[in-house]
C-alpha cells in the first residue's frame, strides 16, 4: 500500500518556454543559492508541517530524480494538466494535500496558515492569495463568505493574486477525472472552493531563460548570478567576463578565448554543447 502524501510538488511540464535551457535541465532542477527549485519548494512545504512529499514527472525524468532527495517522484507518461496531475495523490492523503508549483522559489510560504485556515473553513479546496500587485496576471474575487467566485466574476472582496499554493481535501481529488484536466474546468463542481487572503510574501516564477538569469542576480549574487547578465550552475565553471546573457549549465566550460551571447552551455557525454537561447 503506497504511504499517505501530505504535499505535493506540480513538476510535471514539456519546459517550453524554458527553451534550450530543457535540452540540459528540467525546470524545477535549475538551482538558485546552489539548492534546485524543486528543493526550495519541498522545504517550504516541510516548514508547513508537511512530511511525506510527492512530486509528478514528465520531461527529463531521469535529472528531475537526480535532485529529488526526500521528494517521491510519480511519473506522469501523458501530461495530466494543472489538476489532473494530483491524481497521483488518490486514495493517498488523509486530511489535506498542500500543492506548489516546483518552478516558483520562494524562501518562506505560509502553508502552515494555509492548512489552518483550510481546516477551519472547511473547505473543499483552498487557494493561497495576496492582495493583487497590478499587471497581467488574472484577478481572484470572493463573495462575502470567502468563497472563490468564477474566472471573469467579480465581487466584494478582492482582487487578488493566486499564489499557487492550495489545500485540496480527499472530496476535492476524488473529483479529478481520468485523463488530463485543468483547476478552472473542475473548479464548478467543487462544494466549497475558499481563498485564504496573506500579506505579500517573497516567491517569483522562474519559468524562461531572461527570468532564471534576473532570478540569479537578485537572489545568488555570489553564486548563480556572480557573472553579471548571467546565470552560472554551481556545475559549471566560471568563464571569461566575454559573454552577455548566457546561461552556463551543469558541466559547462567554454574555452578560455570565447565570446558569447545569448547562448547556453553544458556539458554532455564528455562535450561542450552550445545552443542559442
Amino acid at each position: 500500500m503506497p504511504e499517505a502524501l501530505d504535499g505535493f510538488l506540480l513538476a510535471a511540464g514539456l519546459g517550453t518556454r524554458m527553451g534550450a535551457l530543457s535540452r540540459c535541465l528540467p525546470k524545477p532542477a535549475w538551482t538558485l543559492r546552489g539548492r534546485p527549485l524543486l528543493q526550495w519548494g519541498a522545504e517550504a512545504l516541510r516548514r508547513g508541517g508537511a512530511t511525506r512529499l510527492g512530486c509528478n514527472a514528465h520531461f527529463q525524468i531521469e535529472a528531475l530524480r537526480a535532485v529529488a532527495q526526500g521528494v517521491e517522484v510519480c511519473e506522469e507518461p501523458t501530461l495530466l494538466g494543472s489538476a489532473g496531475g494530483l491524481r497521483h495523490a488518490l486514495g493517498r492523503v488523509a486530511s489535506e494535500l498542500l500543492t506548489w508549483n516546483a518552478d516558483v522559489w520562494a524562501d518562506a510560504v505560509p502553508f502552515d496558515r494555509l492548512r489552518d485556515g483550510h481546516r477551519q473553513g472547511r473547505a473543499t479546496l483552498t487557494w493561497l492569495l495576496v492582495p493583487h500587485p497590478g499587471g497581467p496576471w488574472n484577478p481572484v474575487w470572493m463573495d462575502d463568505d470567502d468563497r472563490v467566485l468564477p474566472k471573469g466574476v467579480t465581487g466584494p472582496k478582492g482582487p487578488y493574486h493566486f499564489t499557487g499554493a492550495a489545500a485540496w481535501s480527499p472530496e476535492a481529488l476524488a473529483l479529478l477525472p481520468e485523463g488530463p484536466s485543468e483547476v478552472n474546468d473542475l473548479r464548478p463542481r467543487l462544494p466549497f472552493h475558499r481563498g485564504l487572503v496573506v500579506a505579500p510574501f517573497p516567491w517569483r516564477e522562474v519559468g524562461t531563460p531572461d527570468a532564471l538569469i534576473q532570478a540569479a542576480a537578485e537572489l545568488a549574487p555570489d553564486q548563480e548570478g556572480r557573472l553579471p547578465g548571467c546565470y552560472l550552475h554551481p556545475g559549471a565553471h566560471l568563464p571569461g567576463s566575454r559573454f552577455t546573457r548566457c546561461v552556463f549549465g551543469p558541466g559547462a566550460a567554454p574555452p578560455a578565448a570565447v565570446a558569447d551571447a545569448d547562448a547556453l552551455w553544458f556539458e554532455a557525454g564528455g562535450n561542450q554543447v552550445r545552443l542559442g537561447v
